[in-house]
């Protein structure tokens, strides 16, 4: 399959109200246009991606401004859409789990596709929420898969978390880290003292994913946030994936302490906008787009801030979960895999009572009828569904049945 640009085009932040949820998106006729996303309290409360033929909904699309970088982005609704978005993007914020492999293993054609990215001039970094390993050995286990990758170019949720706590406390504070490698290493890029015990009276706890991570470090957690140190996490990821299925992340385990303790974790990996000022800021990025296969963290996480997004099929998403986002969750593409950073991105167009997009037809009940590519074909259901105000997850999957495997 290809990639196709997704139209339902408006991605508000998280603060936005739920009306939004009744705004169909951009490109569907006159009712996107009537009935503008509410103001949201950052820029990524207009709406935005790709979208259709209604000219007053593509304006509201292409004003979006990147939070993090403070430029408008490439609204991926006007005409340049048929463009590759290595052609109009400067950097890619790519996500690792589910996105370059899983487990252990590059995801097939994704080393070859990247290097193929990076000689039409786009640049990557690899930013994950992940905080076990640090940017070095991620650098080094990518390049073991055949993916180039430096240092330099890898973000990752521990470095936005010690950030975080870089601006509120002073240097030499006391931190407990409940987490691995990569998390103890940007507490001490930061400058922290770091501590094993609450009874160090540390001034902050923060915890990040590692697969050896346990009660006794739980349970100093806990103790020190019951005392009054501030509990920070790297991530709220409920699993993690891998070729066995998805496992326990980090969210899972910060729950532990959060319901011991009774008290909410500040968050900063994604989709928090943290991680998104982290990886802009570390990636000199001017005109980013975000590449991730998760709704709630990779794609939510750019709309809060205004970027476009690719929402790929190699994780944890399916076409089905898709066909069901709200409209916080709404990517500007999908695509297959990494390789549609590469590919044209096709427009789906209004067409009566349906939407059409390459050989595909569909309609707001998800009536399906024609041939073609199928990802055309979840384009063209993806715009009918969002354009009705969504769909639930049974009629989605009713849907998706209809396209081959």
């Amino acid at each position: 399959m290809t990639s196709a640009t997704v139209p339902a085009a408006e991605n508000p932040a998280t603060s936005a109200s739920d009306a939004a949820a009744q705004n169909p998106g951009v490109g569907v006729n006159d009712a996107a246009a009537k009935n503008p996303a509410p103001a949201a309290n950052d820029a990524a409360s207009e709406n935005r991606g790709a979208g259709g033929n209604d000219g007053a909904a593509e304006k509201s699309a292409a004003s979006g401004t990147d939070t993090a970088t403070g430029k408008p982005r490439a609204s991926g609704n006007d005409a340049a859409a048929e463009e590759p978005p290595a052609h109009r993007y400067d950097v890619a914020l790519l996500d690792l789990d589910g996105v370059v492999y899983l487990g252990s293993t590059a995801i097939p054609d994704v080393p070859e596709a990247l290097a193929e990215v990076r000689k039409a001039g786009m640049r990557l970094a690899f930013v994950t929420n992940n905080a076990s390993r640090s940017p070095a050995a991620v650098a080094e286990m990518l390049t073991g898969m055949g993916v180039q990758a430096t240092e330099d170019e890898v973000v990752n949720s521990a470095q936005a978390a010690c950030h975080v706590l870089a601006e509120k406390l002073p240097a030499g504070a006391k931190v407990l880290v409940v987490g691995t490698t990569g998390l103890i290493e940007a507490a001490r890029e930061r400058g922290f003292t770091l501590v094993e015990s609450a009874d160090d009276e540390p001034a902050a706890v923060v915890q990040g994913y590692g697969p050896n991570v346990g009660w006794k470090q739980l349970a100093e957690a806990t103790v020190a946030v019951r005392r009054g140190a501030w509990f920070v996490a790297t991530n709220l990821d409920s699993t993690v994936p891998s070729n066995r299925g998805p496992l326990p992340g980090n969210g899972s385990l910060v729950g532990v302490v959060a319901q011991t303790t009774g008290v909410t974790p500040t968050a900063v990996g994604k989709p928090d906008p943290a991680m998104h000022r982290e990886s802009v800021q570390r990636s000199g990025a001017t005109n980013p787009i975000v590449v991730g296969d998760r709704l709630d963290t990779d794609i939510e996480g750019a709309g809060r801030v205004g970027c476009d997004s690719m929402l790929v099929l190699t994780g944890v998403t399916t076409p089905a979960d898709l066909l069901g986002a709200g409209p916080r969750q709404r990517p500007t593409y999908v695509a297959a895999s990494v390789r549609g950073l590469l590919d044209p991105q096709p427009v789906p167009r209004r067409d009566g009572d349906g939407w059409v997009c390459g050989g595909w037809r569909a309609t707001a009940d998800l009536a399906l009828s024609g041939d073609g590519d199928d990802l055309d074909a979840l384009r063209a259901l993806c715009a009918a569904a969002w354009a009705a105000g969504g769909v639930d997850r049974r009629a989605a999957a009713a849907a998706v049945r209809k396209l081959r495997p």
